[in-house]
């Protein structure tokens, strides 16, 4: 049920509207309402002379955000915060203004969502990995700030038609890159589907007409196809005694286009394009179902997934399989009512409202998306780790297998039997020598398979090693390596703290060349001389060491110190004072050079 805000121009009046709002849903209570109510007249009376660039009045967009939140049956202050969620980019509101009338929890929704609101966010870039951090972490505070974010960003998308197609294919890419899979983290499969299916729209606008034009032909065709099939489930129900309810629906676009790529296949020439989905009581009702279906059809190889027994990290359960039925494969996914409602609306749905309009408040936390996100809150990660993290190990995609002893374990697509070692200790990893999955050797750095059960074989002479470093795909892994490899290979050279010694040296020579600058600039000024002319006869060239005057040095070759550059310095055996600049990495790189070191500076001319 989408909230119907039509292009008549009568229906923007703010008492239409609201009224069109409370009549779509019903079930708020008079407090609840009364809330709503102060927060519109606010927002409109803020807002009255500002208008999109589309022309359409300022608070429409808020409205509709506030729609998307009630339809997930949210809490008042969640959809209160969509209609407030970027009201302190008005020059005329301040958060005081907003905690006053509204309360501490809605002022710190507000808040956080403005916060990243402004934010510009590239997934494919790390310059924005600390915009994309502040969003992450806000939502480990309290979730619905993304709840609110990921309305606001489904009905932009809705509404992306007024801009330019170049744009469109920037916000696409966003959406893709980030929302999307956030949704799909937080079990809001139904979200995660319609934001893919628009980003097609702009992204890929031919393929998305020629699938929607495909799909449309084959719902005519397979009708009489699916209604046999659901006839045949419910009469074997029957006989054994169970009501279920069963629907058939067209797979969503994107993952149309997905399977389009994967099999190199049009649209035309795909068959699974409908699939059935069956509702039971009981998740033993679910199993049995399952037999009646493998019974009546044969299961394709490798298609049927349990995930009632292995539940995904976002909460999703289902049995998952694919029949060949009167030559056709059919996708059939078996689920309970609580189970469909999970997949449906994900962390959203322990907002539902229970009898009385109270809130039954379930503990969202347990969800892997936000241990993830809290342990990456408590290291201290630069940018380019926290993308790389976000990217392979909280959006990317995702494995399961299992110990030899049937315990289940969660790795990112792509990880090896080295991740898995370090996932089960630290100690096994360092000491892995070689793995078996399903019982049969394999490689150690060879990517793992979904199910597979993993044996690792460890020896108590083996150590970590820098290829290992290089293979790894989760953080645990890398870290611990790392951390070994620091502390007993004298020959690795960590080029992670290499990089960050230059960026720290080269933030130090910055501030200290703007003093010489700002030096330069009065004495150009005091005896009106050009700047050239100043910094030429600041210095010598020659070098002080130690304060000692005239010793013998040499400029390295592989930086080419320049009077007035800071630098370093260090004594060697045939060259005496060897002088680099200070951001040179070959100097950083010199074993021990700490205990080396000698202190050097450009000698100035008298008076200087």
């Amino acid at each position: 049920m989408e909230f119907d805000i039509r292009t008549n121009n009568s229906e923007f009046n703010p008492d239409i509207l609201i009224t069109a709002f409370f009549r779509t849903f019903p079930d708020f209570s008079e407090d609840d309402k009364e809330k709503f109510k102060k927060a519109w007249a606010f927002i409109t009376e803020k807002s009255a002379d500002r208008t999109r660039a589309c022309g359409k009045p300022y608070y429409l967009h808020p409205m509709r955000v506030a729609a998307i939140l009630a339809e997930a049956k949210m809490d008042i202050d969640c959809v209160v915060c969509g209609l407030l969620h970027a009201v302190l980019e008005i020059d005329s509101v301040s958060e005081a203004e907003v905690s006053s009338l509204f309360g501490d929890t809605i002022s710190r929704i507000v808040h956080d969502t403005s916060r990243i609101t402004s934010l510009k966010i590239n997934a494919s870039t790390i310059q924005q990995a600390d915009a994309i951090r502040k969003m992450l972490f806000a939502m480990i505070d309290d979730i619905r700030v993304i709840l609110v974010k990921l309305a606001d960003r489904l009905d932009r998308m809705r509404n992306l038609k007024s801009i330019e197609p170049k744009k469109q294919r920037l916000v696409a890419a966003e959406v893709m890159d980030i929302w999307a899979p956030l949704a799909d983290r937080l079990g809001m499969q139904n979200l995660k589907s319609e934001l893919e299916d628009l980003s097609l729209k702009y992204a890929n606008p031919d393929v998305f007409q020629q699938i929607k034009a495909i799909v449309a032909q084959k719902k005519d065709e397979r009708a009489a196809y699916l209604e046999n099939a659901v006839s045949a489930i419910k009469k074997q129900a029957e006989k054994a005694g169970l009501s279920v309810s069963i629907t058939s629906r067209a797979k969503h676009f994107y993952s149309i286009y997905q399977k389009m790529r994967k099999r190199n296949k049009s649209a035309e020439e795909l068959y699974d394009l409908f699939a059935l989905r069956i509702i039971c009581k009981t998740n033993a009702e679910c199993y049995t179902i399952i037999g009646i279906v493998h019974g009546l059809w044969k299961p394709m190889d490798g298609r049927f997934k349990d995930y009632i027994a292995m539940p995904k990290a976002n909460g999703y359960q289902s049995l998952h399989t694919t029949v060949v039925c009167e030559g056709k494969p059919l996708e059939i996914q078996i689920r309970t009512a609580t189970m469909h409602n999970m997949a449906e609306h994900g962390v959203a749905s322990h907002w539902l409202y229970k009898k009385g309009m109270n809130h039954d408040m379930v503990n969202v936390s347990s969800l892997g998306i936000f241990n993830q996100l809290q342990n990456l809150k408590n290291e201290q990660l630069g940018d380019a780790d926290f993308f790389t993290r976000l990217k392979n190990e909280i959006l990317g995609d995702e494995i399961f297998v299992f110990t030899p002893k049937g315990d289940v374990v969660q790795l990112p697509a792509g990880s090896n039997a080295i991740d898995f070692a370090y996932h089960v200790h630290s100690a096994v990893g360092e000491k892995i020598v070689g793995a078996k999955a399903d019982g049969k050797i394999i490689p150690i750095i060879q990517p793992l398979l979904n199910t597979q059960i993993i044996e690792i074989i460890t020896n108590p002479q083996a150590h970590p090693t820098e290829n290992q470093l290089k293979v790894v795909k989760t953080s645990k892994a890398r870290q611990k390596i790392h951390s070994w490899l620091v502390a007993n290979d004298v020959n690795f050279v960590d080029k992670a703290a290499e990089a960050q010694r230059a960026a720290d040296i080269a933030a130090n020579n910055d501030k200290s060349r703007k003093v010489q600058d700002e030096k330069r600039k009065h004495a150009r000024t005091k005896n009106g001389l050009n700047e050239e002319i100043v910094r030429a006869a600041e210095f010598t060239g020659k070098v002080i060491v130690e304060n000692t005057k005239n010793m013998m040095v040499s400029f390295a070759g592989c930086c080419s110190p320049k009077p007035g550059d800071l630098i370093v310095a260090y004594a060697s055996k045939n060259k005496g004072i060897m002088i680099h600049k200070a951001t040179c990495l070959t100097f950083q790189r010199i074993l021990n050079i700490e205990n080396r070191m000698v202190k050097v500076e450009w000698e100035k001319r008298t008076g200087k």
